[in-house]
Formats: C-alpha cells, structure tokens, sequence
C-alpha cells in the first residue's frame, strides 16, 4: 500500500509538469537552461529566506506558542516576496540575454522569445518548488508507519500531492503574467501576482483544514490560467480555431 501511495502522489504532483517539460522543453537545449537557471533562482531566494528564518528564530523565545505562530507567519511572507524578487532579477537577466541573443543571431532576432522565456522560467521556479515541499513527504508515505492513527487525517499524501501539483501550475502561471506585467510597464499586474502568491501561501496555514484550503486554491489556479493564457497572446479566436480544425481533423479520417 506505501509504495501505491508513494507512486500516486508523486504523479499527481509532479505528473503534469513532467508531461510539459517532455512535450516543450526537453527538444531544445535553451530551453532547458532557462529552466535549469529558474530552478537555481528560486534555490537562492530559499538560501536567503532559510538564513534569515535562522537567524530570526536565534534571536526569539520559540517556548512560546504566539511567537512560534509569528514566526510562521513572518518566514511564509519573506518567503514569498524573497521568491518574487528574484523573480524580477530573473526577468532582468532574461532580459539582457534575449538582446544578447538577438544581437548575435542572423535575422537580428532571438531564437527564444521572452513570452516563451516567462513559461519555462515559471516552470523552473515551480518544478523546483514542488520538489521541496514534496519530496519528504513522499519518502515518509513509504513507511514505516500509517498516517491517521493519532488524530491526523488520513488524506495527508493525497492533498499535499494534489497542493503541491497547483503550486506547481501557479509559478508557470504567474511567471508568465509577472514578465508580461514587467513587460508592459504594468506594475499592478505585479502586485496582483505578488498578492496572490502570498494568499496561496497563507491559505496553506489552514492545514489540516484541506477542505478551507484546496478549493480556493484551485479556483486560484483557474484564474490564473485564464489569465495566462491571454497574457501569452491566446485568445477566443484561437480556441475556435483550435476546436474547428480539431473537427475537421475527425471528419477526415
């Protein structure tokens, strides 16, 4: 039963995000550097966010119960916006590599546009995520032991698999609306981003409450993609076109 439950969380989790990188990043080798260079990005912004969370924790009364919730609360919002401002600074690196690009290709254009650069970023910064809040609980479903024997909830693996999955999505779809956002000068796009990054993670302190927790999340999720997918030039028309060539195709075979 472990390994079932080891093997199925790990592909809800990480399932769709694999799927992604196969099917549009793995073909193309600078695609797979930006992903690599988001995941080592967002690894810096949980160096500095652990040191600070050391250095805070060090310096307070962690007897105390009120201060220990504090510090929770205060290591979730750092956290966050640590992880945002890296964001930015990776945003302005991209930047300057896609004019660098440019500059040296023959057609003065880049061989990677900065709307696909916001993708796979995004999926670096969440693929790496999702490992780090996955990857522990994913060794303890293996065993020893059953969960839900002292009072826990017995869909722990399960909706953490299923948190981790949306977190995963969210850092693809954020990254793609954050750059669109710096693109366009738009810095209340940012903002919103920022915000939404920090209500995920603070509905995440619900927990065991999954049933307050999951479901705005993925309505969260939702809305996220919705709006990424228009960030990144989709629109209506698209998808008619899309489901019409979709029937087309049927019809003739």
């Amino acid at each position: 039963m472990s390994a079932a439950v080891f093997f199925g969380c790990a592909f809800i989790a990480f399932g769709p995000a694999f799927s992604l990188f196969i099917f549009t990043i793995a073909k193309d080798p600078l695609r797979v550097i930006i992903l690599i260079a988001g995941a080592f990005f967002w690894l810096l912004s949980l160096l500095l966010s652990s040191l600070i969370w050391f250095i805070a924790v060090k310096a307070s009364n962690t007897d105390d119960g009120k201060v220990q919730k504090g510090l929770l609360i205060f290591g979730v919002i750092f956290s966050v916006l640590l992880q945002e401002v890296f964001r930015f600074a990776y945003y302005r690196l991209l930047r300057k590599a896609n004019e660098g690009l440019a500059a040296i290709s023959d057609d003065d254009a880049s061989p990677v546009s900065v709307r696909q650069m916001a993708y796979v970023a995004g999926l670096g910064f969440g693929i790496i995520s999702g490992a780090f809040s996955m990857i522990n609980i994913l060794s303890d479903s293996l065993g020893p032991g059953t969960v839900g024997l002292n009072g826990g909830s017995q869909y722990y693996f399960i909706t953490s698999a299923f948190m981790t999955l949306a977190l995963t999505l969210l850092h693809t779809f954020w990254g793609v609306v954050f750059f669109d956002g710096c693109e366009k000068s738009r810095w209340w796009v940012i903002v919103v981003v920022v915000c939404l990054h920090l209500l995920v993670s603070g509905l995440s302190l619900l927990n065991p409450l999954y049933e307050g927790t999951l479901p705005p999340v993925y309505a969260v999720t939702a809305l996220m993609a919705i709006w990424a997918f228009f960030s990144s030039g989709g629109s209506l028309h698209n998808l008619s076109l899309l489901s019409t060539r979709k029937t087309t195709t049927v019809e003739s075979s």
